[in-house]
């Protein structure tokens, strides 16, 4: 999977998880602070439309092959020489 991808999975599952653990009609609620977890990832969901700035991305960028040619997690090249 392209870290575009990852990016859009985590942050719509922290999403649901934060609605799941914060509304109170909610079978798993814990409690209302959790809302706040859903508005971070929305603005910062917002914010990396604007900037091209995602903390999630540049950490998957670095651990995880990416999907334009860098270094995977062994080290080596994903790259075609030339």
């Amino acid at each position: 999977m392209i870290t575009e991808r990852i990016v859009r999975i985590v942050a719509g599952s922290l999403v649901l998880l934060s609605l799941a653990l914060g509304v109170e009609a909610s079978p798993a609620f814990v409690s209302h602070a959790f809302l706040w977890l859903g508005a971070f990832v929305g603005v910062n969901l917002a914010q990396s439309g604007f900037t091209r700035f995602c903390p999630l991305e540049i950490v998957l960028r670095r651990s995880l092959h990416d999907d334009r040619g860098s270094r995977t997690r062994d080290g080596s090249s994903s790259a075609a020489p030339g």
